[in-house]
């Protein structure tokens, strides 16, 4: 008699186009028989989760796997704004075309998406409104995306990975679920699979390939750029929060992807990324109890 598999309580975490990734492990834990019951994620994790939830991922996949360099580059809206120096409508006008008007609490699949009150420094969780305020409010990198005041009082809202970026206090634990955890921000080096040409194997880290004098690594002097300090700072805070939590908060599974894997805004490179979800999945998932 064959067992009934465990449902799963999934959580997503943040870290950029990396994110790309979680899709990947999404397909793999449906094909191998999976049912996801509850989603929790964090900036892009939060949008992954919630493009899921409202049965539009495999639209949005087909969109990302279009994308190339200078799509990704005409999407990014630049403002003088002294919060931020993208707006983000034009990438997030693309998801509501997706989405649409939804309400949280109407999803298919129960949904937590994380941001931070940049007034007090607290977690804010979103459980039920509107899907799109939410996942804007999560993503919102502080200095790079102009934060999202929020609908119902004057907090000024950020990325949830301020605080809380792999929310795994956010899903609940039962008997006969498993709770499967997907950190985008470990350690280790870029996956092989990243490097398919020349062009590839030439990029950094970095999150454009524009040559200001202030924004990237000065490869003479090996001088990091403010996009190199900005982000990686950022990378290294979310993983000194995410190995605390995981002592708090530990998963029946964990799947890891390393921070190296490739730039916050390397969404040309969506194929790859998800090829390294699906690979994570298959090196990584184990359970550690019976069912």
């Amino acid at each position: 008699m064959t067992k009934t598999k465990p449902k799963v309580h999934l959580v997503l975490a943040s870290g950029g186009a990396r994110g790309v990734a979680h899709i990947g492990v999404i397909e793999r834990l449906e094909e191998e028989g999976y049912e996801i019951v509850e989603i929790a994620g964090c900036s892009m994790g939060a949008v992954i989760g919630g493009l899921y939830a409202a049965g539009a991922l495999n639209k949005y996949k087909e969109w990302l796997l279009k994308l190339q360099r200078a799509d990704v580059f005409r999407l990014l809206d630049f403002t003088f704004a002294k919060h931020g120096f993208l707006k983000g409508e034009k990438v997030f006008s693309t998801i509501t075309d997706f989405i649409g008007p939804q309400k949280i609490e109407d999803l298919n699949i129960p949904f937590r998406a994380v941001a931070t009150n940049l007034t007090n420094g607290e977690e804010v969780v979103f459980k039920d409104g509107d899907l799109y305020h939410a996942l804007r409010a999560s993503i919102s990198i502080p200095g790079i995306f102009t934060p999202v005041t929020s609908s119902t009082s004057s907090e000024v809202l950020v990325d949830g990975g301020v605080v809380n970026p792999l929310p795994l206090n956010q899903v609940s634990r039962s008997e006969q679920g498993i709770i499967v955890a997907v950190d985008i921000n470990g350690k280790g080096q870029k996956p092989k699979i990243m490097v398919t040409d020349k062009e590839q194997e030439k990029d950094n880290s970095t999150w454009f390939n524009i040559n200001w004098p202030f924004w990237k690594k000065d490869e003479q002097n090996k001088e990091p750029g403010f996009m190199d300090v900005l982000s990686t700072s950022y990378e290294h805070m979310q993983h000194q929060l995410i190995s605390r939590d995981l002592k708090l908060y530990q998963p029946e599974s964990l799947i890891n992807i390393p921070r190296d894997t490739c730039g916050v805004f390397d969404f040309h490179k969506s194929k790859e990324l998800i090829a390294v979800g699906r690979q994570a999945f298959d090196d990584q998932f184990s359970l550690k109890r019976e069912f």
